[in-house]
């Protein structure tokens, strides 16, 4: 399972595990059962596999975490997991990650872990509940391939070999193959540190917004995340610059560096549970960066009232990839503008931002599923090779994301619009009601939309009105303010204070958060997306 790195290297790389996993020893056959899904073990059983007592190989994809991996591995009497990652992996990287269920320290769930604050013990259920019992360990995909080559048993299912994967799948096992697998992991308590820069802002202080990004790294994490560390820092050099020259922001400046996301978002989830009533109050927006070039091809995640504003800014960045263009040109060409995605997701430190405390959110970045990530392959090398070879992506990334933060801070009228989000909502119904039975209305959702549909326009109408007293140089300063507010605090709105129903009541936003069934085929309104779930389980079981 080692990875092939320099030897003079070696001492310095954390070897490959999981974090969270329990240790471990484990001596018996291997079974393969794909993405590890429910509907994978169900086809092993209609072959007559049964995986109980054994070590089950898993590559991992289909939007299945880690942790949800080893949650249905571990009930189907699995002994222990092998994970590897497939898909345009290097042979011999191996990816770490987290198997820890939910985000944050476990030890505080749903408060602040700070010095001296109440802390839940390891065996306290609930904390227990969070971790896997069996354990678990990474595996390259070319070890993973050796494991594969000598199984024997059924034939494997013709859907499986025919997923486009890599892997040599012949048979699923059990066995004949025998693996002695054994983790012997540390739990222990460390103090973690975020770390922080702010710029005050001149007119209102009060109001914040603020760039993140994670500083913690599996390895070298050239990449992951250190391309948006650097664009932060960079972004800090330009903003230092601007201030020698007599700038100030209108609104204070947070820039975030936080630490110990690879083990769950818990620096930047503990610092928003810390300060949920003071951001609750006067956040503005939360602007996320993690891996900032991963390769060619500009992506964008947001919540809806900020599309046009990423639109607007990225119009105003030369493009790295095009000579003469910017970088919404490049996009645009690429039929991508109109694909800004959502932000439902639990992959980044704007999970606790949005999800928890409803502030608008952006997540930027260039290309996408890089392969080596989470291994020791994510290096200086290999970003200076493939990645970014002038660096010139990540000087874009740094331009846009910098601009951002300062149109946010800096515009007068605060550049949300929530006809965006009108739009993009009856999109979601759209989809929602070719999933939902007939007999089910839409209505009160329906009519909700409108509801604010109305409301949008009539805020559009005091956004032109007040540019027009701007424009005379009348005395406003309260009236900006008041309309401000509104438009800061209309995403708390979609806020459920008493959270998510089950044992996901920390993720409290009602448009966008993580489903608990990883099936689901709505990647918004997740308690809905649950419900109907559920529905489906208990109709198959009739």
């Amino acid at each position: 399972m080692n990875e092939f790195v320099d030897s003079s290297e070696s001492e310095k790389i954390v070897a490959p595990y999981h974090a969270y996993s329990p240790s471990g020893t484990v001596h018996a056959k291997v079974a393969f059962v794909n993405y590890g899904r429910e509907v994978d073990y169900n086809t092993l059983a209609v072959l007559g596999v049964n995986v109980s007592g054994c070590v089950v190989l898993v590559r991992k994809g289909q939007g299945l975490s880690r942790g949800g991996v080893v949650k249905i591995a571990e009930s189907k009497g699995a002994l222990a997991v092998l994970l590897y990652a497939e898909e345009g992996r290097v042979s011999g990287g191996v990816e770490r990650g987290t198997v820890m269920r939910g985000v944050g320290d476990p030890l505080t769930p749903g408060w602040a872990g700070v010095e001296g604050g109440e802390r839940l013990g390891l065996e306290d259920s609930e904390v227990h509940g969070r971790f896997p019992k069996i354990p678990s360990m990474p595996l390259s995909f070319g070890n993973a391939d050796v494991i594969l080559g000598s199984l024997g048993g059924r034939t494997v299912p013709p859907e499986w070999r025919d997923s486009g994967g890599r892997s040599r799948v012949l048979r699923v096992g059990p066995g004949p193959s025998m693996v002695n697998f054994t983790y012997q992991g540390e739990k222990k308590l460390v103090t973690v540190h975020n770390v922080f820069a702010v710029i005050k802002g001149l007119e209102e202080p009060d109001r914040y917004v603020i760039l993140g990004n994670h500083r913690d790294a599996w390895t070298y994490g050239a990449v992951d995340p250190n391309s948006g560390t650097a664009a932060l820092l960079d972004i800090a050099r330009r903003y230092a610059h601007l201030m020698q020259k007599g700038w100030n922001p209108r609104r204070t400046i947070i820039l975030g560096s936080w630490d110990a996301e690879e083990f769950g978002m818990v620096g930047s989830t503990e610092w928003v549970e810390q300060n949920l009533v003071n951001l609750g109050a006067k956040a503005v927006a939360y602007l996320n960066v993690d891996c900032a070039v991963q390769g060619p091809g500009f992506f964008a995640s947001a919540t809806p009232q900020l599309d046009n504003l990423i639109i607007e800014v990225t119009k105003k960045v030369k493009d790295p990839e095009a000579e003469g263009a910017t970088v919404y040109e490049k996009w645009a060409a690429r039929n991508q503008v109109n694909a800004i995605q959502r932000l439902s997701g639990v992959d980044s430190d704007f999970a606790p931002f949005l999800q928890h405390a409803g502030i608008p959110s952006i997540d930027i970045y260039y290309g996408r599923d890089f392969p080596v990530y989470h291994t020791a392959f994510d290096s200086y090398g290999w970003v200076k090779k493939y990645a970014d070879p002038q660096f010139h992506r990540h000087v874009a990334v740094a331009g846009i994301w910098g601009l951002l933060a300062l149109h946010l801070a800096d515009e007068s009228i605060l550049p949300f619009d929530y006809l965006s989000y009108v739009e993009q909502l009856q999109r979601h119904t759209g989809v929602l009601g070719k999933l939902l039975d007939r007999n089910v209305s839409l209505h009160p959702l329906i009519t909700s939309i409108q509801e604010l549909a109305s409301a949008a326009k009539e805020v559009e109408y005091e956004v032109k009105q007040l540019r027009e007293h701007e424009r005379r140089g009348d005395s406003i300063d309260l009236k900006l303010r008041a309309l401000n507010d509104r438009l800061m605090l209309a995403e708390r709105g979609f806020l459920d204070v008493e959270g998510l129903q089950g044992r996901r009541k920390w993720f409290k936003h009602l448009i966008y958060g993580p489903p608990s069934n990883y099936e689901s085929k709505l990647d918004f309104f997740p308690g809905i997306a649950d419900a109907l779930s559920q529905s489906i389980s208990k109709s198959q079981q009739r």
